[in-house]
């Protein structure tokens, strides 16, 4: 069964599983602090293909391959597959994920696709529309530099704003089940805009979005930040984090004490040069699927809010000019329905 809560809140009062996840990363990510948790890793970042956007499918290929896996099922089992990515067409998704002939629905949120996905894929499962559903997500740094910013070789100069896209994936398979992890609920955000026009201040632009989103969750739930052990942002970094506790803060929210940001998380920022932190689809893909899904298995964490943060922005919008809207979406993740 599906319940509406306020505007944007959707509670399923049936169980809904989380029946396998999988992460994929590359050589960074590896060497981070979360290296041993991730399912794969590689040794460098073109992983043997040509370009690095075939690198970026890969990743997908594989993760959602090991998800399925985990999840005891066959390609065939899965009824639809969520997916999108930062490349233009969302094409890292399509190539990635087309030899698995699974029906393919394309998601774009930007950073916020992981969240996306998993609760498009999650009301589908508890609407009866598909009995497994998969989501998956990624990014590629060597991609998304080449797209939105500069070519590699061309060795321009990032800003302390600036933050690291990561190179991974994650994936998931959603079904009803009795066992966790449990998708509890989803929130669906507002597209915020608060002017921000700097491509190398992610962070600054995605935070408003994100303190929406937890705002309204909060408030259709009758909850507060105390009745979570974790309440996770995707890639807002060392500033977005900041400026997010600030802005619920005036509000009277403190999430301060529950607070991390998965983009602080997969990287060491004093010992590797990612400026403000990580990024990109696969920064909260990968970490979720790779860490802290399996300390909700492990009942290391009980009850748990995953909010995914994306810039809706194109490489056209910012050349003429346009700030930078943003999205966030939550995920309400527990280990008991």
């Amino acid at each position: 069964m599906i319940k509406n809560l306020g505007r944007s809140t959707i509670v399923f009062d049936e169980p809904i599983s989380i029946l396998g996840y999988a992460s994929v990363v590359g050589k960074k990510e590896k060497e981070g602090p979360l290296g041993k948790y991730f399912d794969k890793a590689y040794d460098n970042n073109k992983f043997g293909e040509e370009t690095w956007e075939k690198s970026e499918s890969r990743l997908q290929t594989d993760a959602v391959q090991l998800a399925i896996e985990k999840a005891n099922l066959l390609p065939q089992d899965i009824s639809y597959i969520f997916s999108g990515d930062l490349l233009n067409q969302c094409t890292s998704s399509v190539f990635g994920l087309r030899e698995f002939d699974i029906p393919y629905l394309g998601q774009y949120g930007a950073c916020s696709t992981m969240a996306q996905t998993i609760a498009m894929a999650s009301i589908f499962v508890a609407s009866g529309c598909g009995k497994y559903c998969s989501a998956v997500t990624s990014s590629h740094f060597c991609s998304a530099e080449k797209q939105f910013r500069f070519p590699l070789d061309y060795g321009g100069q990032r800003t302390p704003t600036a933050q690291w896209t990561v190179t991974g994936s994650g994936s998931v398979v959603i079904g009803k089940g009795e066992n966790s992890p449990f998708i509890k609920a989803v929130t669906i955000g507002k597209i915020n805009d608060l002017g921000i026009k700097d491509a190398n201040n992610m962070g600054a632009a995605m935070a408003p979005a994100a303190a929406d989103t937890i705002k309204n969750y909060l408030k259709d739930t009758n909850q507060k930040p105390d009745d979570f052990d974790l309440i996770l942002t995707g890639d807002l970094g060392q500033v977005g984090s900041t400026l997010l506790i600030e802005m619920l803060d005036k509000d009277g929210i403190n999430i301060a004490p529950y607070h991390n940001d998965c983009g602080l998380m997969i990287f060491d920022l004093q010992k590797q040069d990612v400026h403000a932190g990580g990024s990109g689809c696969g920064c909260s893909g990968s970490v979720l699927c790779g860490y802290i899904l399996d300390r909700v298995k492990n009942e290391d964490l009980n009850n748990i809010l995953f909010i995914a943060t994306g810039a809706l922005m194109s490489t056209t919008s910012s050349q003429q000019g346009e700030s930078i809207p943003s999205i966030a979406h939550l995920i309400h993740i527990s280990k008991s329905m």
